[in-house]
């Protein structure tokens, strides 16, 4: 089984044709696969369905086994894997009910545009005793946006704590943000069915879509993250994601290892 590997500011995928697999995808074989010490590891599989041109279906699956609504590095990575396939420099990505358009800026940028983005009103929950005031956010996926220094330690204490909260019964993404300007946020990201991360798409979606909605700054926003950096533009509830997807290398899985 070949597989190829990349990244969106360090947020890695591994991508394989589903037509190519000599088995299928489970939720145990892919957390075997996505182990980082027993496996290849990464943070998830980009199962491709079917491809046809410039359109290609996509599950995005969590190292945990479970099957995300959409993620945006995910997305960004495939379509740059469609687009050397097909040819083309604007492709579309089906994840679930949601269609990704996403165009080629330059050799690695891939602009997105990520769909409508809903932002609930602010609220608190009691984690552990402990007020915590959050925002809700739907991009596809559940994310709970937390006005807070995106220390480590702090992140890796709520993340859980708030992904597993009662609150939100299917889980949640979390973001701790910081507000560094008018235009600028740092984003701590604790990923629902991968827990800490180096970068997430759609968790800058969410992060920006709360910011701009509760005054903390304006569109468009530069999302800095623990990767690197990725730029979100909003406009009447729909956003625009832009950012990198680098291939790293491919990988055959041995037959042991598969069966």
């Amino acid at each position: 089984m070949k597989l190829s590997k990349w990244h969106g500011l360090g947020n890695d995928y591994l991508l394989v044709e589903q037509a190519e697999l000599s088995v299928p995808l489970t939720p145990e074989r892919v957390k075997r696969i996505c182990d980082y010490h027993f496996g290849v590891g990464s943070d998830g599989i980009l199962e491709v369905v079917s491809a046809n041109g410039d359109q290609a279906e996509v599950v995005i699956w969590n190292p945990d086994g479970s099957v995300a609504e959409l993620s945006g590095n995910g997305t960004r990575i495939a379509a740059r894997w469609l687009a050397r396939r097909s040819g083309e420099n604007e492709v579309r990505i089906l994840v679930g009910p949601r269609m990704v358009v996403a165009h080629l800026r330059g050799e690695r940028d891939v602009e997105q545009a990520i769909g409508r983005v809903e932002v609930s009103p602010p609220e608190v929950i009691t984690v552990e005793g402990e007020p915590v005031e959050l925002t809700a956010v739907s991009v596809g996926n559940p994310h709970a946006v937390i006005q807070r220094l995106p220390d480590r330690a702090e992140l890796l204490r709520l993340g859980p704590l708030v992904e597993h909260h009662e609150r939100f019964p299917e889980r949640t993404n979390v973001q701790l943000v910081r507000v560094d300007g008018e235009h600028d946020i740092t984003v701590g990201v604790w990923e629902r069915g991968a827990g800490e991360t180096l970068s997430s798409g759609t968790s800058s979606v969410a992060a920006s879509a709360a910011a701009v909605a509760n005054g903390w700054c304006k569109s468009p926003v530069t999302v800095h993250l623990a990767g690197g950096i990725l730029q979100v533009e909003l406009h009447d509830g729909e956003a625009t994601l832009t950012g990198p997807a680098e291939e790293i290398c491919t990988v055959e899985l041995s037959e042991e290892f598969v069966l």
